[in-house]
């Protein structure tokens, strides 16, 4: 049974996405009120999408900034220290009232993000029973989903209020979610596999028998802890951790898995998502006369389907997920382009009903499918000593992309209409090869197990044995493993 340190450490993490995902989605629901037009003297389209889409390139930055020097503060200060920026960025987005003092303000809330997105989901894969890790980052995801829920239907409600407060107080909200953050973060200790890797064994020793509920010299304490230390010191025999591993192949295959990594967050944004999320209200005002109403319905939905993979991600795995789910998000692309196209050209209420129908099959995909699996799988496919360079690298690659995809989207929907969606059919169409022939399972492995995979024979003799290692990964892929994989 576990531990109650590992629901702290949860609850914590969990925050964090709920904040992901309400900062997400408030935009989304003032950007087009009175209100903040008139704060903002009605900004173009062009710099609406700017004051909206520069707070992606603050987290690309903070993320970056997060690869260089978050392994050496650890996982609590980076979060602790994402957590203070965000703060004082909120407030600073709540108190302006120009333009470029918004831009600013978006920067700042950015880079703190930067640092919370890169590193909590590498906290909880590093804490979290490698039988259940899925259904814990399913946890997160589902509280991400219920930010945005949180943001659009707060948005809704405010679009009913006068004068500028009525985006303030949703802007000044974030502090809700980042007060707690700050609490607990001082509360949980520092994530037992950094403690090994940073030569704090006992301290790793100790904190593993807290987050199992078991005392320190219990045997699958004890076992956990060998596992990790010859992680470690396989990790060190073959020099892993550097900057260099990642321009080069080393033996453990550091730079393939960091390929791996930034694919499947660019493959998560590339795909469209957060365009939707943004302008959600704009795709609505295509098909509908009540846009917000219908886009905070989805929203709720989107929430409610998060619950579905906490059933699905641990036993199915994360390939067949990525695969069913993502060919239907392209499916449904398709049908949206003719659905939106009939709707702009006779303006048939009943094409606009089956094209909002769809919209919520697609965010139920999304979340299912694509969504948990993204966070899961970039921090687990790490080897260990590169687990915080590469799932921040990943994560800048997540949030450039998004970016771009939040900077185009207003433009693509005023200057291509019912086209634009096309774009989005072929793109996630284009995902299924590259994720079906180069992305391994990793569904009930420890991150040690992942990690041995990659290794060469001459690295598992001082580990864990090969043919348990090749079972462990046959049993959960449900394929033989092919021996260039171990090598």
């Amino acid at each position: 049974m576990a531990g109650t340190l590992l629901y702290l450490v949860t609850l914590l993490t969990a925050l964090g996405f709920m904040l992901i995902g309400y900062d997400n989605g408030v935009m989304g629901g003032i950007i087009n009120e009175a209100p903040f037009q008139t704060t903002f003297k009605h900004p173009s389209s062009s710099l609406l999408g700017t004051i909206v889409a520069i707070y992606e390139i603050g987290c690309c930055a903070g993320s970056i900034i997060t690869a260089f020097v978050g392994e050496k503060l650890g996982r609590k200060r980076s979060i602790m220290i994402g957590a203070v920026v965000m703060l004082a960025g909120a407030a600073f987005q709540a108190a302006v009232s120009s333009s470029g003092a918004m831009i600013g303000a978006r920067v700042v809330s950015g880079l703190g993000m930067g640092f919370l997105n890169s590193t909590m989901p590498v906290l909880q894969s590093e804490v979290s029973p490698k039988a259940s890790r899925g259904r814990f980052v399913c946890f997160q995801l589902s509280l991400l989903n219920l930010g945005i829920m949180i943001a659009y239907w707060t948005g809704y409600g405010f679009a009913f209020v006068d004068g500028s407060k009525a985006w303030r107080i949703p802007v000044a909200m974030q502090a809700i979610f980042i007060v707690p953050i700050l609490v607990l973060v001082l509360i949980v200790p520092e994530s037992p596999r950094w403690l090994a890797s940073h030569g704090r064994a006992q301290e790793s020793l100790e904190v593993l028998s807290r987050l199992q509920g078991k005392p320190i010299d219990h045997s699958d304490v004890v076992a956990q802890h060998q596992e990790i230390q010859r992680a470690v010191e396989i990790e060190e025999s073959l020099g892993s951790g550097k900057w260099s591993d990642l321009l080069h192949e080393d033996d453990l295959k550091s730079r393939r898995r960091l390929i791996i990594a930034c694919a499947i967050q660019f493959f998560q944004q590339i795909g469209g998502i957060n365009g939707l999320i943004f302008y959600m209200g704009n795709f609505f005002a295509l098909v509908s006369d009540k846009p917000a109403l219908l886009a905070g319905a989805v929203f709720t939905w989107f929430f409610a389907a998060s619950f579905i993979p906490w059933f699905l991600i641990d036993s199915l795995g994360r390939r067949k997920l990525f695969l069913v789910c993502i060919a239907g998000m392209a499916a449904i692309f398709a049908i949206e382009t003719g659905l939106v196209y009939k709707v702009q050209t006779t303006n048939s209420k009943v094409a606009g009903g089956v094209a909002t129908a769809f919209m919520f099959i697609f965010m139920g995909l999304f979340t299912i499918g694509f969504q948990a699996n993204v966070w899961c799988y970039t921090a687990e496919i790490q080897p260990l000593r590169m687990r915080q360079k590469g799932a921040s690298i990943a994560t800048a690659c997540n949030w450039i992309t998004n970016y771009a995809v939040v900077q185009f989207t207003p433009s693509g929907i005023a200057n291509l209409g019912w086209k634009f969606y096309i774009i989005f059919a072929v793109i996630n169409a284009a995902f299924l090869p590259p994720i079906y022939f180069f992305f391994p399972e990793t569904k009930g492995l420890s991150l040690e197990a992942i990690d041995l995979i990659f290794a060469p024979s001459a690295a598992l003799d001082a580990g864990e044995d090969k043919l348990q290692v090749e079972h462990l990964e046959s049993t959960a892929t449900n394929r033989p493993v092919l021996e260039s994989e171990l090598k």
